[in-house]
């Protein structure tokens, strides 16, 4: 199935400040990222943050609240989003059926949050690219669990052309030059 920007939301989980140094490839993960938000608020995907216990891991990377536009941020205390009161009222409330998640940690927070939307019923997509945790091996294992569990394992390109869907629309010709970079 394709990810369609009038279906999707775009969860974006846990990329704090004192968790992004300790992850495989931060820069990768910080660049798709913002590509991400950037492509969702010119494709009109909403788009909700979250941070997990900011007292002790910090504010959502700046870069990252840069790129959101009006999105907001959610703190939790629950590794899956959607074990949080506050979150899971307002992703429910934009109607959607789908769900494409990046962020960190991977095996951890991005996981159990995507394991809890297919319960649920939503169709889950999850940012490869955009996703890290501090190992390697974790990183596989997330994305081999989250596949066997039907969850579509998708790189930041994927996400971006299918939301565009076609080129020449005002949507595209504002994103080439990010996506180019």
């Amino acid at each position: 199935m394709l990810i369609r920007a009038t279906d999707s939301v775009l969860v974006v989980i846990d990329i704090q400040e004192k968790l992004v140094p300790a992850m495989q490839a931060p820069a990768r993960t910080l660049k798709n990222t913002t590509l991400l938000l950037t492509a969702a608020q010119a494709c009109h995907v909403p788009a909700l943050i979250t941070e997990q216990y900011p007292e002790g891991l910090g504010a959502t990377m700046p870069q990252i609240i840069s790129a959101s536009g009006s999105s907001r941020v959610f703190e939790k205390i629950h590794f899956s989003c959607m074990e949080d009161q506050d979150f899971s009222y307002a992703f429910k409330q934009l109607n959607r059926r789908q769900a494409v998640l990046a962020g960190m940690e991977a095996h951890i927070c991005v996981m159990q949050t995507a394991a809890s939307l297919i319960e649920d019923g939503y169709e889950v997509f999850v940012v490869a690219d955009a996703t890290a945790s501090r190992t390697l091996e974790s990183e596989r294992a997330c994305i081999t669990r989250l596949s066997a569990m039907g969850i579509g394992i998708v790189t930041t390109e994927m996400a971006v052309f299918e939301w565009l869907g076609k080129a020449g629309t005002p949507a595209f010709k504002s994103l080439l030059p990010h996506i180019k970079h």
